[in-house]
This record gives C-alpha cells, sequence and structure tokens, in this order.
C-alpha cells in the first residue's frame, strides 16, 4: 500500500479468529515518517494468542505512506524468521522491503561476488537478494535512480524460472510486477473523499477510518482483489500480464507494459501529467463579448460599482479594442487599482430597477510558448528562498487565508506530498498538483460559495473554477511559493466539453517563479495557459478581481443577476 502522505490502517488478521485455517506465518513492514529505516513484524508460526497481531490491530505501530504485509499460505523451509516475508535489507541509505507471490522452478544464480546473499532457504529471498545485486552493479540507490524498462527485463529473465509476483519497495518507491504467464498482481486506488472504508478477504481486513480519516489519495497492489466495504467506488484492476508499476506517494509515477499493441491513447490536454509539457502554439485573435444584467424588486435610489471589465494589455496579451457600456447613467471615474487592474468607478443618484453593463473586447494573445524559460531557469527546486525586498514585494501573495491551524496543517501535509513525490523539483510539482486538481477533483456547478474555503474544496473533491484556483494558491503560499488569483476568460471551442466555462467568466492561478516571472496555471482544466486564456484582472483573491461589485445604499431590494458571455476567434 502506499499513499499521499502518513495513514495509520488498522490490521485485523481474521486468519487468527478461533476456527480459522492458519497460514505457515505472516508479516508486514512499514516505514515511519521521515525515517529510511524499516519497521517488520512477522511470527513463522501464529497463534491464537499473538502479541504481534494485537500490535497490528491497534495504532501504537504509527502512521505511514507504505506498508507491505505478506500472508504466507505455502512453506518454503523450515519455520523460521529468515523464510517469513517480507524480506528487508540496507542498501543506498535506505532499508529496502521485498515480497514474492509464486514459485520458481530454479533459483537464479548470484554473481560471484555478491553483496546480497540470502540467510534463508526461500527462493523468493534469492530474488531480493540478486535484484539488490543489480541495483549495485549499475550504482542505482534507489528505485527513483532505477529505469523501469531495465528493471522489466530484468524481472522478465527471472519470470522465466517460474511464477514471479512481486513488490518491492526502497519506501519512497513501490514496483509491482505481475506474472508474465497469468497476471496474479491487481491494483485499486484509493480515491478520496471518504469516512468509513476497508478492505479485506478471508485472510485479512484493513481499515483505513478506524485511526481517523484523512483525505489521501492511495494505490494497493494485491495478489488477488479484496473486497471493499465503506465509500470506495473503484474496482479492482489487474496489472497486465507482464507489466510493471511503480507508484510514489499513492500516484502512478511510471508503467512498463507487456509487449504488444498498445489502447489508445486520450487527448493529452484532457489527461495531463507529469510528463506532458504543452506544445509552442499560435499567436491568437480572440472577442469576447461580456453581458450582465441585474435586475431588482424595488428601485435602487442610491448605489455605487466597480467594473473590471478591461483585458490586460501587456507584451503577453495586446487589446486591439475595448468598449464598455452601462445602461444607467451616473458619475464615472476610470483608474488603476493597487494590482493593476483597470477599473471603472460608477455612482449613480437616480432611481433604477435594471442594470445592463455590456462589455466588447478584441484581443491578440502572444503567450505561445509558456515554457520557453525552461533552459534558462536557475532555482528550480524546494525549499524557495527570497530576498527580504523580494520577500516584502510579495508578501500580498504568500500569506495563506486565514483558517483553523489544524486545516491549514493538513494542507500543508497534502501540499508536502507533491513535492516529495516530484523529487522536490518546482515546476514538476507544480504541473502534479495542477493536474491531480483537474483529475481527482469533481466540477460541480453550485456545490460551493463564495464563503467555501480551499479546505472544504480539499475534503469534498469537488467544486468550480474559482474554487480550485483557491486550493491551489493556498498550497503554493504554503510552500513559499507567491500565487495569485487570475479571473478572465477562456476560448474552449464551440464543441468542447468544457464549453460552459467559455459562458461564463473564469479564474485560474499565477506563480511567480525565480527568474521567470507570473507563470499560469489552469487546474480546472489541468493545462498551463497560453492563447486561450484572456486575463482581465488580478489579485490575492476573488474580492481583489471580480467583474462587476458594488454597494447599494438606498433601495433595491431582492435581486435577481444574469450573466452571458461569448469567447469567439476572429481575423
Amino acid at each position: 500500500m502506499s499513499f499521499e502522505g502518513a495513514l495509520s490502517p488498522a490490521f485485523d488478521l481474521r486468519f487468527l479468529h478461533p476456527g480459522a485455517d492458519r497460514p505457515d506465518g505472516w508479516g508486514l513492514g512499514f516505514y515511519r515518517p521521515g525515517e529510511p529505516s524499516v519497521t517488520v513484524l512477522r511470527e513463522p508460526a501464529p497463534t491464537h494468542a499473538s502479541s504481534q497481531a494485537e500490535l497490528v490491530r491497534r495504532s501504537e505501530h504509527g502512521e505511514s505512506a507504505m506498508f507491505v504485509l505478506h500472508v504466507r499460505t505455502a512453506l518454503w523451509g523450515a519455520l523460521s524468521d529468515a523464510n517469513t516475508q517480507p524480506f528487508s535489507r540496507a542498501w543506498g541509505g535506505r532499508e529496502w522491503l521485498f515480497a514474492h507471490s509464486g514459485s520458481l522452478d530454479r533459483r537464479p544464480e548470484l554473481s560471484a561476488d555478491p553483496l546480497f546473499e540470502p540467510v534463508g532457504a526461500t527462493d523468493s529471498e534469492v530474488i531480493f537478494c540478486d535484484l539488490l545485486n543489480r541495483f549495485v552493479s549499475r550504482r542505482w540507490r534507489s528505485l527513483g535512480e532505477a529505469d523501469p524498462n531495465v528493471l522489466a527485463d530484468w524481472l522478465a529473465g527471472i519470470n522465466a524460472l517460474g511464477t514471479l509476483n512481486i513488490v518491492l519497495t526502497d519506501g519512497r518507491d513501490l514496483l509491482g510486477y505481475a506474472d508474465r504467464h497469468e497476471s496474479g498482481l491487481f491494483t485499486w486506488q484509493l480515491a478520496p473523499p471518504y469516512e468509513n472504508l476497508s478492505v479485506r478477504d478471508r485472510d485479512v481486513e484493513v481499515s483505513l477510518t478506524q485511526n481517523g480519516a484523512k483525505s489521501r489519495k492511495g494505490i494497493f497492489v494485491s495478489s488477488r482483489p479484496l473486497e471493499v466495504l465503506g465509500d470506495g467506488a473503484q474496482q479492482w484492476a489487474p496489472i497486465p500480464a507482464g507489466g510493471l508499476w511503480v507508484v510514489r506517494q499513492g500516484a502512478l509515477r511510471a508503467e512498463v507494459k507487456p509487449p504488444g499493441p498498445s489502447p489508445e491513447r486520450e487527448d493529452p490536454l484532457r489527461t495531463p501529467s507529469r510528463l506532458n509539457r504543452p506544445v509552442k502554439g499560435e499567436v491568437k485573435r480572440l472577442e469576447v463579448f461580456h453581458r450582465t444584467v441585474y435586475r431588482y424588486a424595488q428601485p435602487v435610489e442610491r448605489s455605487m460599482h466597480l467594473f473590471r471589465l478591461t483585458p490586460i494589455h501587456d507584451r503577453a496579451q495586446t487589446v486591439l479594442q475595448h468598449s464598455l457600456n452601462v445602461s444607467v447613467e451616473g458619475q464615472a471615474r476610470e483608474y488603476d487599482d493597487a494590482f493593476g487592474n483597470r477599473v471603472r468607478r460608477l455612482r449613480v443618484d437616480r432611481p433604477f430597477t435594471e442594470m445592463v453593463i455590456e462589455a466588447r473586447s478584441r484581443v491578440e494573445l502572444l503567450d505561445t510558448d509558456p515554457l520557453a524559460f525552461r533552459p534558462l531557469r536557475a532555482r528550480s527546486s524546494f525549499p524557495l528562498v527570497w530576498m527580504p525586498w523580494q520577500r516584502n514585494q510579495l508578501a500580498p501573495y504568500l500569506l495563506p487565508p486565514e483558517l483553523p491551524e489544524s486545516e491549514l496543517t493538513d494542507l500543508t501535509d497534502y501540499a508536502m506530498t507533491f513535492v516529495i513525490r516530484n523529487d522536490y523539483d518546482l515546476f514538476d510539482t507544480l504541473l502534479d498538483v495542477n493536474a491531480s486538481i483537474f483529475k481527482e477533483y469533481q466540477y460541480v456547478q453550485g456545490s460551493t460559495t463564495l464563503a467555501t474555503t480551499p479546505f472544504q474544496v480539499y475534503a469534498t473533491r469537488r467544486g468550480v473554477c474559482q474554487d480550485f484556483s483557491n486550493l491551489f494558491i493556498c498550497m503554493m503560499r504554503l510552500l513559499g511559493v507567491p500565487a495569485r488569483y487570475m479571473c478572465g476568460y477562456v476560448y474552449t471551442g464551440p464543441k468542447n466539453r468544457n464549453h460552459p466555462q467559455s459562458e461564463a467568466s473564469h479564474a485560474w492561478v499565477q506563480v511567480y517563479l525565480p527568474e521567470v516571472g507570473w507563470c499560469g496555471f489552469d487546474p480546472t482544466n489541468g493545462i498551463l495557459t497560453q492563447t486561450d486564456h484572456v486575463r482581465v484582472a488580478c489579485g490575492r483573491t476573488y474580492s481583489d478581481a471580480t467583474p462587476t461589485s458594488g454597494a447599494i445604499f438606498v433601495g433595491g431590494g431582492p435581486e435577481h443577476l444574469e450573466v452571458l458571455v461569448q469567447v469567439e476567434i476572429c481575423d
């Protein structure tokens, strides 16, 4: 089991219940948070009164992001700790765990002068030692350094000697390999939110929520599908025979498929990943029509209004034409606010029951290559260090929202899982967060309000573009990365499934990268901003960049709002 951050599952070894068939042995290995060493609890000949089983049933064993549980059903050698899985060895400054389901017809031959040699009698331990000796020969000190294709070739060679379904972990990455003759490994993806969830078979039950539920995703790898009880809706799926998975922090990091035809790939813009990078686009001209209508049950006698509807004009976006018309007359004044947004302030002292605001803009978008900076970037890993004057200038974009400390702690832990999963690389972490929100959070109109907090979005895994942007911003600021809220429009095309987003104002995020500047990420669509996003206003939060706002001093009553946005390509 590999989790996005540490969880504390409770293990009920059902084979120790009265009347149950007992296996020859069992073992559980896990890594305490931040420690490279592994804790292994195991018994070669368990009894009903098992003190080790009582330990794993409770929460004293602590939290971990990685667990390996092996229940032995066949006997290799004597009943002893040396022959009980999972096996552990130290290499590369970490302890490794290995478990094998199957049996070889003959054992692989170890090198002439092996660094690792088995101490027990099982062919499983021989496989483990052989793999580690190969790591030593390649000078790979972790699974993260290894080439997955080379690993797949090694394991295919060992697979020729017998049945091979294995898991191997160094505490950070988890490798699963399915026997090439007939798949014997299955995967199940743990997807939040959930409140009561466990998996089980006749031998063991693992409760993921008995010791407290957290909004963490994860991946299970098992030699057979387990029964899912509670909130889990995902189905178990086999790893293809001869296939290899590498998992880190509850997410698939690498996959090697067996030889043969591959299934058709989906559009990478709709299914982004760490390895997807946007390609260079073409300069695009867009025409935007934004119509807002306010209707009131009683006349508004005196009011003040703010309109941020003029697109930004800079080196990446040129405003060719813009007009703003308001159906109600009043005293108007235009100015640039503290964030550089063009604002029209309108004071109305005459009664009205309807106000129609229409903005028309023609914009040329020039940000065709958002990754042009990649060869030149200097500081690209966490933690980011800012000079005092930089931190002072960026302070409004580094302060997270005021939330309870426990919620900020959970969000910080959540954000750090992305950092760890991407080896502390700044840009890969940003891409991972952007893609994960797109893939794992549901876009549900009406499910949230302006008062919905980033933690509530994280806990429920649903929202709209504003909520996803707020969550992204909060996570970045907790990691020390300046982030700001962007409001504008997005062109999705007339037949795109995200077309409803182009019928209203859209929100996304810009983060400030050292020696690069502000870079746009759209977590609602899982892409970087290029020539489909029209920037209108920015700020710390939505309130700084809202298209229309104001205050009614006298009159009004119930309000009815209508908004229409049209974004089209123009010549």
